[in-house]
């Protein structure tokens, strides 16, 4: 399998910035993936550093980045009024991507960024071609109540969801029923057994895990 190359990215002349790290193919399909973390990780994750390998290798672009509070704070999860300005900034990123291909762009979070991945999209459903969205926090632990569903009747992009069976911000049962909220074509990858990291436990585990995640994802890019 080619090995992809790997270089820091900024684009520091918009606001919010885009900080991350460019994953660039052996062979192009033209396509790109703008990946980000979760509310208490950052784009050095290691999920996200396998993944962005994994689909590199296949021909992807991958831009995984730090979101905006990232950025402005190293440690610590989002604020409140973070959000907007986050979304702002997932945006900023796949402008800059579409100046690097001529495909099609795909939009990828894990929990926190993917949450607000998908809220974007319900607000501008054309903005990208697929979401993968890894470990949707549907509601926050322990407060299953806190239904996060609000936006999904309003996506209208393709969506893979990725999530474990004993993920505690969210069943996969509740999931399914979120789930039929959504107009576009879905699909729902259930890891078994896996929590909210989705049982990524390394680089034998890992790739099992990232080449499963990229061979649903084909729901999306066929």
């Amino acid at each position: 399998m080619p090995s992809p190359s790997i270089r820091e990215f900024a684009e520091r002349a918009v606001d919010p910035n885009v900080v991350g790290f460019l994953h660039l193919p052996e062979t192009s399909n033209s396509d790109a993936l703008v990946l980000t973390h979760g509310a208490g990780g950052n784009a050095q994750a290691p999920l996200l550093r396998a993944l962005a390998e994994t689909f590199a290798a296949a021909g992807f672009t991958v831009l995984r980045c730090n979101l905006p509070y990232r950025q402005a704070r190293s440690v610590g999860p989002p604020g409140r009024g973070d959000a907007a300005r986050d979304r702002a900034g997932l945006k900023i990123a796949i402008s800059a991507m579409r100046s690097m291909v001529t495909g099609r762009i795909f939009l990828a979070g894990h929990s926190y960024g993917g949450r607000q991945s998908s809220m974007l999209c319900a607000e501008e459903p054309d903005l990208v071609s697929g979401l993968l969205l890894l470990s949707y926090p549907l509601h926050p632990q322990r407060r299953r109540e806190q239904q996060r569903t609000q936006h999904l009747p309003d996506l209208r992009t393709p969506t893979l969801f990725v999530h474990g069976t004993r993920d505690p911000f969210g069943s996969i049962e509740d999931l399914q029923r979120a789930i039929k909220m959504i107009p576009a074509k879905t699909k729902l990858l259930t890891i078994e057994g896996a929590g909210h990291d989705l049982g990524f436990k390394g680089k034998a585990k890992g790739e099992e895990l990232t080449q499963g995640i990229l061979s649903a994802f084909s729901f999306l890019s066929s």
